[in-house]
């Protein structure tokens, strides 16, 4: 009796302390972590379950400067940026928060890059539209695919999206929570996070939240020009909040629903090699899978990294691991942690990583848009 008393103490101090130690985006859980609430996958910050474990929605935002300003972008955890054809680029917001949104668009068509991106989030993929190169992607069954077009634009296209009256097409097209979730039962795609992206713990890891990333080797980045010859997008560094108001065109970029700055935590510069579709002059195909360098931004400083996908290859765009998570090293190969809150990730070519520039404050700016 005495033995099995002790075995069943034993086996329930180590199930705490395994719960107490459980990590989530390299945090360790708190009490409030078992009571309703979890460690958000994109943002590291405390959520109530009910947001934090259901599968977020990637949305293609309209980037173009007569579609401006964009609705719900704010809402957003992550904004990745890539270069689209004409040198302009084009926005994919994911969410995991946006219950109480109104309204999120323009949304626009995709490129296959963007699937990938996606794809690394287990999210839903919202767009209207597509490249023809990326078809073949977007209709496999493991692609938890929301088009704007489907049947001609009848059935999901019509539950999911609708048009505006205060912007011109095709830059008039948005969507909503109610809408959303009705796209998702049309489909039959479950709600909830996938068992492996849930076994792999999400996508980043994040700092706890006593113990913040400074970078305090890194180079001063009070501003960070990405170097986009379309929208002049940068960077401004805010000390006292600890975050990066975006700007583009020469202007803080806004939501237009709240009429408010977009500010960031974290930014990833990712370089990313390139070539011209075959049988298309306009299309890019951005090399988004087989590694290459980049820039960690935040607190006021930058680092180099190199990021890689585990298994990815180009000679099979289905191949598994394409779909893994893209991780980010320091130079000493360990894998970056980010600071808890939003992240931006700028897709640039390598043919323009020397267009990236960073400055020590704003004071010293001589970029595009200042």
């Amino acid at each position: 009796m005495k033995r099995r008393f002790l075995k069943r103490t034993l086996t329930a101090v180590l199930s705490a302390s395994m719960l107490a130690g459980c990590v989530a985006g390299g945090m360790t859980a708190s009490a409030e972590e078992n009571n309703g609430m979890v460690r958000s996958f994109l943002t590291g910050k405390l959520v109530p379950e009910s947001i934090g474990r259901q599968r977020p929605i990637s949305v293609m935002l309209n980037n173009i400067y007569d579609a401006l300003p964009q609705s719900g972008i704010a809402n957003a955890e992550i904004v990745y940026e890539a270069p689209v054809e004409g040198g302009i680029t084009r926005l994919m917001g994911i969410f995991e928060d946006y219950q109480d949104v109104e309204r999120i668009g323009s949304v626009r068509s995709s490129r296959e890059y963007y699937v990938y991106f996606a794809r690394e989030f287990d999210s839903f993929y919202l767009h209207f539209g597509q490249a023809w190169y990326a078809l073949e992607l977007l209709w496999r069954t493991d692609t938890l695919n929301l088009s704007g077009l489907e049947d001609a634009g009848k059935g999901e296209g019509e539950i999911v999206y609708y048009r505006g009256d205060d912007f011109p097409a095709p830059h008039n097209v948005f969507t909503n929570y109610d809408r959303i979730q009705a796209g998702i039962d049309f489909r039959g795609y479950p709600r909830e996070y996938s068992e492996n992206y849930l076994a792999q713990n999400g996508h980043y890891q994040f700092a706890s939240d006593d113990a913040p990333v400074l970078l305090e080797n890194g180079v001063d980045a009070g501003v960070v020009n990405v170097g986009y010859d379309y929208n002049h997008a940068y960077f401004v560094y805010d000390a006292e909040t600890g975050k990066y108001t975006r700007y583009q065109f020469g202007d803080p970029q806004i939501d237009k629903m709240t009429g408010n700055p977009l500010t960031y935590d974290n930014i990833l510069i990712q370089f990313c090699s390139w070539k011209s579709q075959v049988d298309s002059d306009s299309y890019l195909d951005i090399n988004v899978l087989t590694g290459g360098t980049g820039k960690y931004i935040t607190r006021g400083k930058a680092i180099d990294v190199t990021w890689s996908k585990e298994g990815a290859t180009t000679e099979d765009p289905f191949a598994e691991g394409n779909f893994n998570p893209t991780r980010y090293y320091d130079a000493n190969g360990n894998e970056i942690t980010l600071n808890q809150g939003k992240t931006w990730v700028c897709i640039v070519l390598d043919t323009d990583m020397e267009d990236v520039e960073f400055y020590q404050d704003y004071a010293s700016f001589t970029g595009s848009g200042n």
